[in-house]
């Protein structure tokens, strides 16, 4: 196929797409990022100053918080290092599972979060191992509260969700990240949850 050929098959199969209204998202992760996002758009979070470690690929936060600057990770090992400056909001989306002392990187993660500011962390649960450039760490919804309790928030000042079904789980075993597309299952099984999510809040004024 030539690589004219090629292209005009690629574009019919978007126009197709947009036609059908195709939902390209991530199925893992469309709920998360429905939950992050409601969160910054009350009581405009989204415009105070927002960090956020290690976006890579991720450019969701980055289009919604005029006040955005960023840290990667690796290179930023927020296991032991933290920004001097403190932030309104800090965010790690789909960081912690990566960092081989997740204590250490919670109470950096604290340390960063200005008083009366908020942490928004994320990562996977029932997902299989993905190195970037390692992979050690999963969390339920009740792992996550404790390792930011430990990490220095207050235990009542810390609220985390999950969300996943067993659809969802069975079409990620042995293949890649899958897209919405039309009609796949969005309810949520407790017991079955691929994605997981925290907002904790700093003691302080808000």
């Amino acid at each position: 196929m030539t690589s004219l050929a090629g292209a005009l098959k690629n574009r019919g199969k978007q126009a197709a797409k947009r036609l059908l209204r195709y939902d390209s998202r991530n199925w893992l992760r469309i709920r998360q990022i429905e939950a992050f996002t409601t969160f910054l758009e009350a009581a405009n979070r989204k415009s105070r100053d927002v960090i956020e470690i290690s976006p890579g690929w991720n450019r969701y936060w980055r289009a919604l918080c005029p006040d955005y600057r960023s840290v990667d990770f690796p290179e930023f090992d927020i296991c032991k290092d933290r920004t001097e400056e403190q932030y309104s909001i800090v965010i790690a989306d789909q960081v912690l599972e990566h960092v081989q002392r997740p204590m250490a990187a919670a109470a950096n993660i604290h340390a960063m979060v200005k008083p009366g500011g908020w942490a928004m962390v994320a990562t996977p649960f029932l997902f299989r191992v993905h190195a970037r450039p390692h992979d050690y760490n999963r969390w339920t919804p009740a792992g996550l509260t404790q390792l930011m309790v430990e990490g220095g928030f207050a235990a009542d000042d810390v609220q985390a969700f999950g969300w996943g079904n067993k659809a969802c789980a069975k079409a990620h075993i042995g293949g890649p990240v899958r897209a919405y597309g039309m009609w796949r299952d969005l309810s949520n099984d407790e017991e079955y949850p691929l994605m997981v999510w925290a907002f904790a809040k700093k003691k302080g004024p808000s």
